[in-house]
Parts: structure tokens; sequence; C-alpha cells
């Protein structure tokens, strides 16, 4: 029998690795790549997908914009709010799934909270694109581990509730 908590070694490795991959990439588009000195152009590496940079100062696709100081300061309050919040569901939750997409989305918003706090807006660099259509705006690692966490925790909040109901009305 397995105890409950047995999943936060792989927690704790996944949270490591989402944030050591996230602030190693944002190191290297910033000083070997040097992006910001590129202007809008980036470096094109598929037809698809480039390399930009892009200072971003709100949240998800760009909302609570901090113009101020005391903005900045508010964002990176709440986001280390929310982050202490899923860090507590990851220790607590007992489902290894649940556990992995939980570090997907603190690995990342750790990421996002130490760029907010070192330079006051958080580095994004990755560009997929489709001639002029994109369909995100400008992320980064650490957003994708967030959404792919969200993503992972949605479909299998969705899928639970359905088969368990399914259960239900069979008996």
């Amino acid at each position: 029998m397995s105890t409950p908590f047995n999943h936060r070694p792989l927690g704790i490795t996944v949270v490591t690795v989402t944030l050591v991959l996230d602030q190693l990439i944002k190191y290297a588009v910033t000083y070997p790549l040097a992006l910001k000195s590129r202007a809008g152009e980036g470096i094109d590496l598929l037809p698809i997908f480039r390399l930009r940079w892009l200072e971003n100062r709100g949240v998800s696709m760009g909302f609570f914009h901090a113009e101020t100081d005391m903005m900045r300061w508010a964002l990176v309050g709440m986001t280390i709010l929310i982050a202490t919040g899923v860090a507590v569901w990851m220790w607590r939750e007992k489902a290894r799934q649940d556990v992995f997409a939980l570090s997907l989305v603190l690995g990342g918003a750790i990421g996002n909270i130490i760029d907010r706090v070192r330079l006051g807006y958080v580095i994004d660099y990755a560009d997929l694109h489709f001639g002029e259509w994109r369909p995100f705006l400008i992320f980064n690692l650490a957003d994708a581990a967030i959404t792919i966490g969200v993503l992972i925790l949605l479909a299998r909040a969705l899928l639970l509730r359905e088969k368990s109901a399914k259960t239900e009305t069979s008996n």
C-alpha cells in the first residue's frame, strides 16, 4: 500500500527542473543571444517559431499591466500567494498526475516571480506564428509549464468527474 504523500519527490524534482530550465533559457536569450539588442527582429529558429525579446510587465495574456512600482510589488505579492497555495495543494495531493501538473504550475510561477522581483518584468521570448497569425502572445518556458499544468488539472478534473458520474449512475 502506498502512502498518500509518496509523490513529493516527483513534485520537488519537476518544480526544480522547470525552474532551472526556465532561468537558463532566459539567461541565454538575455546574454549570449542578446535578443534585447536585436530590436523586434529576433532569431528565426523555424518558419513558424522565432525568438523575440519582450518585457512582460503584466500577467497572463498581458492582463494587469504593472505600470508603477506599487503595482509591480502587488503583482509579486499576488503571485507569491497563488504559488504558496499551489505549493500547499501539491504537498497535500495524493494523485501522482495532479502532483506533476501542480509542480509544473509552481515551477513556472516561481520562474516568473524571480524575473519580476529581479527585473521588474518577466522575460518572454517564444513567438509561435503562422504567417502573421499568432495563436499565442509571446511567452516563455514558465508560461508554457503553467499552461500545460493547468490543462492537465482541468482535463483530469473533467474526465474523472465524468467517469465518477458514470460509475454512480450504473450502481
